[in-house]
Parts: C-alpha cells; structure tokens; sequence
C-alpha cells in the first residue's frame, strides 16, 4: 500500500516502501535504465537495496507511483539538503520503460519541487545528468532547469568520455515556467 503524500494528475509520490526493495532491484540492474543514472554504477541486490532504501527513507526520497493503477513506477529524491544554504541536489529515475517519455518524470519533478520551494524553505535546487540524456535534460528544461556548467569527461561509457550537465532552478525558475503551482 502507497501513501499519497504528494498528489499529481497522472502520478504521486509515496514515502519508500522496503517491500519495492525487489522491484527496485530488477530496474537497476538493467542496463538501459542503469546507464542514465549518474549514482549507480554496480550490481544491485534485493538485499543491498532494502538497505540503499532504508538509508533513503529517513530523508524526502519517494516513490513515483502511477495514479490510476497504484504501480510503482521510479524514484525521487533529494540528496543531503543543506538548511543552512538552502540548497540540495535532486535525482530521480523513472525505472519502468513503458512509463517513458509520457510526462511522469516532469510531474513528479514538479511536485518535488513545489514542496521544497514552499514546505521546506528551499531556494537553490541542482541536479547532474549525463550529456547524452537528451531526453531528461528535454525533461528538466521543461520544468525551469538551467544549465550552469559542465564537468568536462567526467563519465565514461562504451570506451568513451562524455559529459556530465550541472544544472540547477531556483523559485523563480520553477514557478515562471509552472505557474499553475503558484
């Protein structure tokens, strides 16, 4: 069972469920998911990720779940907020293809984004993606995501060096290009 802690059209976020720890498991030890994700890079176990999953759960890292049919379709979720600066780095994987380019990403990164601007004081939020991600930099952008810099081959795959994208949003960003969240 799925709590519906943030609430969109297609889909909402629940706090992390230990008992998704398999199907988490089978999504990252796929390689086409796998090799988009800029935190992943070994084999996952059903056991190594109950205890990635517990580690998560104690801060805002969520499920993504598909609304209509209450299925787990990925994660999100923020990576050591600093209350001090304001600031965090968020990630977020959509792990179930089919989902893919059909809008669920941008809305789970808009209801994140939503509550870390008003419920908790956020200002600066920044991400890293793989410069041959076209598709979640296209995502990204669509929510207010600015590019700020690079670190120049920084990641290598199939025996070649590629870039990874900073980018980042601030309130103003967000709220300019979602204005229905105002």
């Amino acid at each position: 069972m799925y709590i519906k802690k943030l609430i969109g059209t297609k889909c909402y976020l629940s706090p992390l469920n230990l008992e998704d720890a398999e199907q988490y498991a089978v999504w990252l030890n796929d390689m086409e998911v796998l090799e988009n994700l800029t935190l992943m890079t070994s084999v996952v176990t059903v056991d190594s990720e109950r205890e990635f999953l517990k580690t998560l759960a104690q801060a805002h890292n969520y499920g993504i779940i598909d609304i209509k049919t209450d299925q787990l379709i990925g994660n999100i979720g923020f990576k050591d907020i600093d209350h001090l600066h304001r600031t965090t780095e968020i990630g977020i994987f959509i792990g179930d293809k089919s989902y893919w380019d059909k809008g669920y990403g941008q809305e789970a990164l808009s209801l994140l984004l939503d509550y870390a601007f008003k419920k908790l004081n956020l200002h600066t939020i920044l991400l890293r993606v793989y410069d041959f991600n076209q598709r979640a930099i296209a995502c990204y952008e669509k929510v207010g995501f600015k590019k700020i810099g690079e670190i120049r081959d920084g990641f290598i795959r199939n025996m070649e060096y590629h870039n990874i994208i900073m980018m980042d949003i601030l309130p103003a960003d967000f709220y300019e290009k979602n204005p229905q969240y105002k």
